[in-house]
């Protein structure tokens, strides 16, 4: 049985969700609430990218960019490598880049 198939009896057995489960779901879901996250997390789909070059593309502040990065990387949705002073984010979980894509193109077809 796949990790899917697993996932999806354990939902329609009706089990509860262990408050550890809540509590990423919620939080990942709080993550893809905010606009700049999203705006982040969907430049980010184009490749590895500083934290200037997101400043800079998305007319944000560096602070700003660097704040939110930092809550998108305590919850495994980016992560980051350093080169010299300069730190390079990219996404690093599929899963929720998927959501985040199915998400924009759902809205773009209302």
């Amino acid at each position: 049985m796949s990790e899917e198939q697993k996932h999806e009896e354990t939902f329609h057995k009706g089990q509860h969700l262990d408050e550890e489960t809540l509590f990423v779901v919620s939080q990942t879901f709080k993550a893809l609430s905010d606009p700049t996250r999203i705006r982040i997390l969907n430049f980010l789909c184009t490749g590895e990218h500083s934290v200037n070059e997101i400043a800079e593309t998305l007319n944000l502040g560096q602070s700003t960019v660097s704040h939110q990065l930092r809550f998108l990387k305590n919850l495994r949705l980016v992560k980051y490598r350093r080169a010299g002073t300069t730190l390079y984010y990219s996404e690093d979980d599929e899963h929720i880049m998927n959501l985040l894509k199915q998400a924009i193109d759902h809205a773009a077809h209302h």
